[in-house]
């Protein structure tokens, strides 16, 4: 299909996606300051940035009227991304609705969590993913498509599928083991790639990604803070993964140092016990709101 993008368009036509992703694509966009109003158009809201016009579409959607070029950035999965194999360009991955696709077969036909040598129907509502993965594995298989619901063909209408699962407790309901994972998948920012070349809206994009990345690397982090006296300042500081270098301001009266430093939350329950180990004392711990290096 022909391009939609068009020439001497300077407003940034924004995607974003209904159902499950749209609560935490528009939180984070909140979060970094980029705020979006409903209309009585309700699915146009108005949002805080000049010159960026959004709709909110379906996922699959999103991918396809990027690709299209009618919109020039937009939230949308990876997997639906990868299936429908499209040029677009990835901005961020903002690590939201983390999902597995994979395959799952009832735990009555496998042998060694294996599925049988034998001709299989395999159901999925990706198409190419899962013909491409037939073909890797050189299996004897039907491609079924489904709409849906994927998860209730088999064993009478499929001996096995090809689904994205979080947490593989629904798969586990059906009686559905997993034998093989094809991709990993979250919901990401991407661009048309001709929007890029717009210096109007590249420009608008470079801001909405820098916004959206210091919330993202706000998340992983904490600011740490800890008093120390002046003989252990450096062996505290030697602990201390930060982004560049703490931040140090001397006590009032001498007494020894405050020390402040961004630290990966995930490091908390190695760090605390051991800067309390080195002598640090009244350590603070903080949520912060955005990051920007």
């Amino acid at each position: 299909m022909k391009s939609l993008q068009k020439e001497g368009d300077a407003i940034l036509h924004l995607a974003l996606p209904k159902g499950r992703m749209q609560e935490g694509v528009n939180k984070l966009l909140s979060d970094a300051g980029i705020h979006l109003r409903s209309s009585s158009r309700g699915y146009r809201p108005s949002v805080s940035l000049e010159g960026v016009e959004a709709k909110i579409l379906k996922p699959q959607n999103i991918v396809e009227m990027l690709h299209y070029g009618s919109r020039d950035i937009g939230f949308a999965g990876a997997d639906w991304v990868r299936e429908l194999d499209l040029n677009l360009v990835e901005l961020i991955d903002t690590e939201l609705d983390p999902v597995r696709v994979v395959a799952a077969a009832p735990y009555s036909i496998l042998t060694n969590g294996e599925l049988p040598n034998r001709p299989l129907v395999v159901a999925s509502e990706y198409e190419r993913l899962t013909r491409a993965w037939i073909g890797e594995r050189g299996m004897n298989a039907t491609f079924v498509r489904s709409y849906g619901a994927t998860e209730v063909f088999p064993p009478e209408d499929a001996d096995c599928i090809v689904d994205n699962t979080a947490t593989g407790a629904t798969l586990h309901a059906n009686d559905l083991g997993i034998v093989d994972e094809l991709m990993r998948s979250s919901t990401r920012l991407y661009a048309h790639p001709k929007a890029l070349d717009v210096p109007e809206k590249r420009e608008i994009i470079d801001k909405i990604v820098l916004l959206v990345r210091s919330v993202l690397e706000a998340r992983h982090r904490v600011m740490l803070e800890v008093n120390v006296t002046p003989d252990i300042l450096d062996q505290v500081i030697a602990v201390l993964p930060c982004m560049r270098e703490p931040t140090v301001a001397q006590l009032h009266g001498n007494a020894g140092y405050a020390i402040k430093a961004a630290v990966p939350k995930n490091d908390l329950t190695r760090l605390i016990p051991e800067i309390k180990a080195r002598g640090g004392t009244d350590v603070i711990v903080t949520d912060l709101a955005q990051i920007v290096p």
